[in-house]
């Protein structure tokens, strides 16, 4: 595989998690490891066409924001705060110590702050204009956690926010990257963030059908690849990932726990909410990666698959892998079985988890799956227990409303030259 200049491949050389299935890389690696899905009801949903979701656990903006005032954020913005610290220290980084100049945020976001959007309409039809808050915008705009990141961190290079719907984490990472290759930056954080459990997204999610309805066995509810599955459960969370050239890492003797040695993006420019059923810009979009890998189809040891649990969108998935693979296609696994669908966060989210599938050489199993539907049977889908694998070449797949299509690909961190 031979796709950049000696020394100059993007490495990762930070991750920070903030999900349901636990705040840290770590504890997020061991829950979906385990198969053990995070679905359960929801009270602030209650009376709600769907009341069940998957919510960061346990999460306290007071211990992991900090600060005089924490409040002051919308969650969508402390979750990004925290997956982003904890990414810079996996890094080894010190703020205080690096040229802010030369550093780039780059962090996606679905829909921003929606519940600081919601509670102050909320406020402005119940009570009036003078119960809005003052930092209503700053609270709700989707720029504003990058915004926040850079403020936190002393970032003063390129500082962007990406909007591709579900796929946008997975588009701010392959951004990050191109802006490290052109030389605009020497690090990047990148990733994405989103807090959608709201009663709004909620309502509208479940009015557009995308919604599992098995309420009655939450655990059960988001099944990726199985013939039974009838929706995503709404989720939230972040994920960050530290990036900077090779040649720079080695020059700080800072560990790399991957290369991202391709990525790839296309759009179906078909349909507004469904996927294009044959996959076909998908298919572009994976082969892009790979080929700017440096590499073709047979050598792709892994996918991390969107794979959300919805009918038509896991079909179309399914779909463009048995395309560009054949029927002895690599192990594919969906994380969203156990932490549900963080949204705009999700490409961020699994391309950390990607991260470590490459690094410890094992991927995750697809929580929930047991009966592969006709259509997607071809896809090779780890479940039941982890699998060990020999991996030199891992791609991370996301998709979003609008037709939006990202792929991420990781080697290990001594596989590109």
């Amino acid at each position: 595989m031979r796709a950049h200049p000696h020394g100059r491949t993007p490495a990762v050389t930070g991750i920070g998690l903030v999900t349901p299935a636990g705040v840290g890389a770590e504890e997020t690696w061991r829950r979906v490891c385990s198969g053990r899905p995070t679905a359960a009801e929801d009270p602030g949903l209650a009376g709600l066409p769907v009341g069940i979701s998957c919510r960061v656990p346990g999460f306290d903006p007071r211990t992991h924001v900090g600060g005089t005032r924490p409040w002051q954020y919308d969650r969508f913005t402390q979750f990004a705060l925290a997956a982003a610290r904890e990414a810079v220290r996996d890094a080894g980084l010190e703020p205080r110590e690096w040229d802010g100049a030369r550093v780039a945020v780059v962090l996606g976001s679905a829909a921003g702050g929606v519940a600081t959007y919601e509670e102050q309409c909320r406020r402005l039809a119940t009570s009036g204009h003078q119960a809005v808050s003052p930092l209503t915008l700053p609270g709700f705009l989707p720029n504003m956690a990058a915004g926040h990141l850079a403020i936190d961190l002393d970032a003063h290079g390129p500082v962007l926010h990406t909007a591709t719907a579900c796929a946008s984490g997975g588009t701010a990472v392959a951004t990050a990257a191109t802006l490290l290759e052109s030389g605009a930056c020497d690090i990047a954080l990148a990733g994405g963030s989103d807090a959608m459990i709201t009663p709004l997204c909620a309502t509208a999610f479940a009015r557009a059908g995308a919604l599992s309805r098995r309420a009655g066995d939450p655990a059960a509810a988001s099944r990726p690849f199985d013939a039974d599955r009838d929706g995503f459960v709404l989720a939230d969370g972040a994920g960050v990932l530290v990036l900077e050239r090779r040649e720079d890492a080695a020059a700080r003797h800072a560990p790399v726990r991957a290369l991202l040695t391709g990525h790839g993006a296309t759009t179906d420019a078909r349909y507004a909410v469904a996927p294009r059923p044959d996959g076909r810009w998908l298919r572009a979009a994976l082969e892009q990666a790979v080929e700017r890998a440096g590499a073709v189809p047979r050598e792709v040891d892994h996918v991390n698959a969107h794979g959300t649990g919805t009918p038509r969108g896991d079909l179309a998935e399914a779909a463009a892998l048995a395309d560009l693979f054949g029927t002895e296609g690599p192990p594919v696994t969906s994380a969203k079985g156990v932490t549900g669908h963080t949204m705009g966060a999700a490409g961020a989210i699994e391309a950390a988890l990607t991260v470590l599938t490459v690094q410890r050489q094992t991927i995750p199993p697809t929580a929930n799956y047991r009966t592969p539907q006709p259509g997607t049977a071809a896809v090779d889908v780890v479940a039941g227990a982890p699998r060990p694998r020999r991996i030199e070449l891992a791609l991370s797949v996301s998709s979003g409303f609008g037709g939006h299509n990202t792929v991420l690909a990781f080697t290990p961190s001594a596989s590109a030259p």
